[in-house]
């Protein structure tokens, strides 16, 4: 039997109504680029579309989606294994049901010494459903490997990073990574800030090992730097050369209200 998965945060982070979500992602785009470049991996965050929305959609409506997707997303539940791929049913969302890629995951699988196979960690999960609607307002027929994150292991997390790589490089479709995080959680807007850029910094450095450090050492709340430590190991052995940071904001941009703000960051990595 083919698990079926259900929205967790429809009607909640973004409309569970096709109409009114088309509707929503158009008002929170400028106008996309003429023409979507291609890209190894993204940075996109995963609040309310309220609040991260703008950001998700600057990222989104500049890079060229192929037809299968992977996305890495933290666990926020504690459910489940600490690096679960879910390798076999369906999500089924707004916009039409979306299919695991099933071939691709289990690939992953077997060249990943720590990743689990596993449904559980993704069924009340958000950080990687609310990446979807955005995915497929450009491309509604996709498939993806939804990988959760609940570990903070470094070596586990870069093991993933290179499954991941030595997977896309066999697989004969193109593939694109995505890593779900928001940044510096409820802290003032100047304190989050300066915060964010060492992190954001690291990233356009394309430096996985320093973004963990510069986490670590500045305890920033970062919820899914594990999921962006692998999309960036994976992004470096699939030949990346830049990194470009598309937008960022707080929620204070959006609510006026600057003492306690999350930050949201988009990037580009190609």
């Amino acid at each position: 039997m083919s698990i079926v998965r259900k929205p967790a945060v429809a009607g909640y982070f973004y409309p569970k109504d096709p109409i009114r979500l088309a509707e929503m992602i158009e008002k929170l785009m400028d106008a996309p680029a003429a023409k979507q470049e291609k890209a190894i991996s993204a940075v996109s965050p995963h609040a309310g579309y309220m609040y991260s929305g703008y950001v998700a959609a600057a990222v989104y409506s500049r890079i060229y989606i192929p037809e299968v997707v992977v996305i890495l997303g933290p666990n926020h539940t504690g459910v489940g294994s600490p690096i679960a791929v879910m390798n076999s049913g369906i999500w089924s969302m707004p916009f039409g049901d979306v299919p695991i890629e099933e071939e691709l995951a289990d690939l992953i699988l077997d060249n990943a010494s720590y990743a689990e196979a596993d449904y559980t960690a993704h069924l009340a999960e958000h950080s990687i459903e609310v990446q979807i609607p955005f995915i497929q307002y450009f491309r509604r027929e996709i498939s993806i490997v939804p990988i959760c994150i609940g570990t903070r292991n470094y070596p586990a997390c870069k093991d993933l990073g290179e499954a991941i790589a030595k997977s896309v490089k066999v697989y004969p479709k193109e593939v694109l990574i995505v890593a779900s995080t928001d940044f510096t959680h409820y802290e003032p807007q100047e304190k989050a800030v300066a915060k964010d850029k060492l992190a954001i910094s690291a990233i356009l450095e394309l430096n996985p090992q320093k973004l963990y450090q510069v986490v670590m050492e500045y305890n920033i709340t970062m919820c899914g730097v594990m999921p962006t430590v692998a999309t960036l190991q994976a992004s470096l052995l699939l030949d990346a050369k830049e990194a470009e940071l598309v937008k960022y904001m707080t929620s204070g941009d959006v609510t006026g209200d600057f003492d306690q703000v999350v930050g949201y960051a988009g990037i580009i990595i190609k």
